[in-house]
C-alpha cells in the first residue's frame, strides 16, 4: 500500500505544478530563453570597445601601429586625439576604455634599434575589461616589434612559443558558457520548485489535510522529492539537446555518467529546497530563501571566477556547494571525456550534501509536526 500512497502524492505534486498553463509556460519558456540569452550575453570576452590614440610620431612605425590597432576586430571605433587633455576627457567621461599615446621618437628609436616606450592609459573603473584590453594592445605592439628590423634580427636567436588550446581549439566562448548554464539553470528551477512545495501547502490550507492522510513523514518527503527531480531531469535533457543541436557543443563523454551524477546533484538541490520550504511559512519566504542560497552558490561555484582565486578563508565554504561539483562533471563530460573515477570523485560530495540536507529537512519537518 505504501507505493499506492506515494504514487498518489507524486501525481498530486506534478499536477499542482503542471496543471496551470501559466505554470507550464514558466517552467519551459524562461529557462530556454535564459539559456539562449545568457549563452551570448554572459561572456567575459571584451569586444566592440572604443579606443583613443594620441600619435605624436610622424614616422612610418607610428602610423603602422595605428593601422594595426584600427584593423583589430576587437575594437569598434578608433578615435584620434590631438592633445593629452582630449585623452583625459575621453577617459573621464568613459567614452573610451583605453588610450594609446605614441611618443614623438617612436619611429626614430625603432630605426636606430633602441628600446622605445608605448604608453597605454586604461580606465581602472572597469578593471577586468581594462586588463583584457591591455593584453590585446600589448599583443598588437608585440607583433609590431617582431616586424621591426631589430625584431627580425633577434628572431633567429629567440625562443618561439606555439599555443595549443586543448578541449576548445577555437576558444569558442559558448563551449565554456553553455555547460555552466546547464548546471546553473537546473539549480534555479529545482530549488524554486522545491522551496515552494510545502510553503504552498501551508498557504492553500492543504497542509493539515496532508498531515491527517495515511502518508507517513518519510513518504511525504519522498513524494516532495521525486517530482522536482523529474522536472530537473527534463530540463537537463532539454539543455543537453540545445547544447548539441543549437550551439554545436561536442559531447565527448558518456551521457550515462552525466545523468547518473545529475540524479545525485538534483537530490542535493532538492534537499536544500525542502529544508528552505520546511523553514518557510509563506511562498514569499520560500522564494527569498531560495534566492538567498542561490546567489552565493552561483558566485562560489567557480562559474565566473576560479575558486583558486578566492581568499583562503572563503574556499572551504565552496565545499558545501553542490553546483561546484556538477560544473566539473558537466564540462568534463562535454569537453574532456572524463572517466568514471573522476565522475565518482565529484559525485561523492553530492551524495553527502544530499544525505545531510534531506536528513535536516526530515528532522525539521517532524519538529514542525510536534
Amino acid at each position: 500500500m505504501w507505493w499506492t500512497r506515494l504514487r498518489a502524492l507524486i501525481v498530486k505534486e506534478l499536477l499542482a505544478v503542471l496543471r496551470d498553463p501559466k505554470g507550464r509556460a514558466i517552467l519551459i519558456g524562461p529557462p530556454l530563453i535564459q539559456l539562449l540569452v545568457f549563452s551570448y550575453a554572459a561572456t567575459l570576452e571584451v569586444r566592440n570597445v572604443d579606443v583613443m590614440i594620441l600619435n605624436r610620431d610622424s614616422g612610418h612605425w607610428g602610423q603602422e601601429l595605428v593601422e594595426r590597432i584600427d584593423g583589430s576586430p576587437t575594437f569598434r571605433k578608433i578615435e584620434i586625439a590631438v592633445n593629452p587633455q582630449q585623452v583625459r576627457e575621453a577617459i573621464d567621461g568613459q567614452d573610451v576604455i583605453a588610450a594609446v599615446e605614441i611618443g614623438p621618437d617612436f619611429s626614430r628609436g625603432i630605426e636606430a634599434g633602441t628600446p622605445v616606450d608605448l604608453q597605454i592609459i586604461l580606465d581602472g573603473r572597469r578593471s577586468n575589461a581594462s586588463q583584457i584590453v591591455s593584453g590585446y594592445l600589448t599583443q598588437i605592439a608585440g607583433g609590431l616589434a617582431a616586424d621591426t628590423p631589430a625584431g627580425k634580427r633577434s628572431a633567429a636567436r629567440s625562443i618561439s612559443a606555439i599555443a595549443r588550446n586543448w578541449f576548445n581549439p577555437n576558444l569558442t566562448y559558448q563551449w565554456f558558457m553553455v555547460p555552466n548554464l546547464i548546471a546553473s539553470i537546473a539549480l534555479l528551477i529545482g530549488l524554486v520548485v522545491t522551496a515552494l512545495s510545502i510553503a504552498r501547502e501551508r498557504e492553500l490550507g492543504t497542509f493539515d489535510q496532508l498531515m491527517v492522510s495515511p502518508l507517513r513523514v518519510h513518504e511525504i518527503l519522498i513524494g516532495k522529492l521525486l517530482p522536482p527531480m523529474m522536472i530537473g531531469l527534463f530540463h537537463i535533457t532539454l539543455y543537453i539537446l540545445a547544447a548539441i543541436f543549437i550551439f554545436g557543443l561536442p559531447l565527448r563523454g558518456s551521457l550515462l555518467l552525466l545523468y547518473g551524477s545529475g540524479i545525485f546533484y538534483l537530490a542535493s538541490v532538492v534537499g536544500i529546497g525542502l529544508f528552505i520550504s520546511a523553514l518557510s511559512m509563506t511562498q514569499q519566504q520560500a522564494i527569498l530563501g531560495a534566492f538567498l542560497f542561490m546567489v552565493p552558490a552561483m558566485l562560489l561555484s567557480g562559474f565566473a571566477t576560479p575558486i583558486e582565486n578566492m581568499p583562503d578563508w572563503l574556499q572551504p565554504v565552496t565545499l558545501v556547494n553542490p553546483l561546484r561539483y556538477f560544473l566539473i562533471i558537466v564540462k568534463g563530460v562535454f569537453l574532456k571525456d572524463i572517466g568514471l573515477a573522476e565522475v565518482v570523485r565529484q559525485t561523492i560530495p553530492l551524495c553527502l550534501i544530499a544525505a545531510v540536507t534531506l536528513s535536516a529537512a526530515a528532522w525539521l519537518f517532524r519538529r514542525r509536526l510536534e
